[in-house]
């Protein structure tokens, strides 16, 4: 007699298998797996989209001053060396830690022996997601493009309006968040508005340009010590930019934002206010920590998840002192570090991976042609010395030598012409975009020609 089917032994197995999976193809995981690259472990790097991107550099593409591919490499480049290293596009919605196996959103089923979490974060909007299609952050290739055609397409069009507050609404961008990406964004794009006044656009003129940098805290830049933050501000002043302080966004809608009640017409919107990490925990069924965050052990190990570790923007590690590790480039690649180098001494038979140690190498933002800050801890740098270092530095972590010597080459032919290269629009957009999700109101401002885009 046939003995009875057994639910368990006779269930499909995973699609694909791996020694160690990692989801992400950021920093963290790209450190994490070029570090187990030549090694006899097999492993698999889960990412939705085919490229490493370095986001640091991403708002230069945003105001047509870098193309994405300068700052971007194929993941399968980077990785192909390496012939243990195997690379798979798929998105990653859930995790069965019993099982050990990842769900994708196709579908497909990965099985892994420990796994990696280096999934990256988002921006936050608060609860307010639907501020995403009106406020693009700069996280993607597809946000900074997006970015780039509201800027470039607001000039093309204020050029013609002979109304000035009309050309002053459309060349009005406000930007949503005061720490270095908000200050990095609005240096560049003051920057951009000058050159393209003074030399594409007759019919401009410098009072034509406004540029609004939003934060609710007391003070931009707020992570670095008061007297950086308030060299940054002296900076933008010069440049023109207004800061707002204290305030809070309440509405962000089709061409424009309320701050205080009080509603403000703009031809591009920018978001910047801080970041979220992707929901790994909630994959996991664990609790997050602070910002979604996966809280982890002194290892990077997640704690009640055995072979289950949580690196970068999406893991919550504690400094020697208690405080969480911020989320930024260089934690991450050196969480990455540490982890790869421990995963692959301990499959040499070696010991369980130790605790790891942030080394800080410092913190910096730029603030315009010339001008940054730099906070090390114990002493601080600003001005164009800390200008030329944070070149340096973000020249020396691009991907490869041939990103360093392009960005390099670009840059100089930049500061020595102040042209934009990669000035594009997409001619396939459209743009009459609304000013306003207000029918009524919209109809009434193109019957004046006063519309976003005219």
């Amino acid at each position: 007699m046939p003995l009875p089917p057994d639910p368990i032994a006779d269930a499909p197995g995973p699609d694909l298998t791996a020694e160690i999976v990692i989801v992400g193809g950021g920093f963290a995981g790209l450190s994490c797996a070029l570090e187990l690259g030549g090694s006899d472990v097999d492993v698999l790097l889960i990412d939705a989209r085919n490229h490493n991107l370095f986001q640091p550099l991403l708002y230069q593409v945003a105001t047509a001053a870098l193309s994405p591919a300068d700052i971007s490499e194929p993941i399968r480049r980077t990785l192909g060396r390496h012939r243990n290293l195997r690379v798979l596009l798929g998105r990653v919605t859930g995790a069965d830690p019993v099982a050990r196996e990842l769900q994708l959103a196709d579908g497909r089923r990965v099985g892994y022996g420990q796994l990696v979490l280096a999934a990256g974060s988002d921006y936050n909007y608060f609860g307010h997601d639907e501020w995403r299609a009106h406020a693009p952050g700069l996280k993607t290739v597809h946000e900074a493009r997006l970015i780039r055609q509201r800027l470039l397409l607001a000039f093309e069009k204020a050029e013609h309006l002979p109304d000035p507050d009309a050309r002053r609404d459309l060349l009005t961008t406000v930007i949503v968040g005061g720490g270095p990406t908000g200050v990095e964004m609005a240096g560049a794009v003051a920057e951009l508005g000058r050159f393209l006044i003074n030399r594409d656009f007759r019919g401009l003129f410098p009072d034509d340009l406004r540029i609004l940098l939003v934060e609710a805290g007391p003070r931009i830049l707020a992570g670095f010590p008061e007297n950086l933050s308030s060299y940054a501000a002296d900076e933008l002043h010069e440049d023109n930019v207004e800061i707002w302080t204290d305030s809070a966004v309440e509405t962000v809608g089709d061409g424009f934002v309320t701050i205080g009640g009080k509603r403000i017409a703009a031809g591009c919107v920018i978001w910047a206010a801080g970041v979220k990490a992707v929901p790994v925990a909630g994959w996991l069924g664990a609790e997050a920590g602070k910002g979604g965050r996966l809280p982890v052990g002194p290892d990077l190990g997640v704690t009640g998840y055995p072979g289950v570790w949580a690196i970068g923007d999406a893991a919550l590690a504690l400094d020697k002192e208690g405080a969480p590790l911020p989320p930024l480039a260089q934690v991450a690649r050196q969480q990455g570090q540490h982890l790869g180098h421990a995963l692959r001494r301990q499959a040499r038979g070696g010991p369980a991976p130790g605790p790891f140690h942030f080394r800080n190498r410092g913190n910096t933002a730029v603030i315009g042609r010339g001008a940054a800050v730099f906070d090390f801890g114990r002493w601080q740098m600003k001005g164009a010395i800390a200008w030329y270092l944070w070149a340096l530095v973000h020249v020396w972590l691009l991907v490869n030598f041939e990103k360093r010597l392009l960005v390099s080459v670009q840059w100089a032919m930049r500061y020595a012409t102040r042209q934009r290269s990669a000035r594009l629009i997409d001619e396939t957009a459209d743009p009459a975009v609304p000013a306003t999700t207000d029918p009524k109101e919209a109809e009434a401002r193109k019957a004046k020609g006063t519309g976003r885009f005219g």
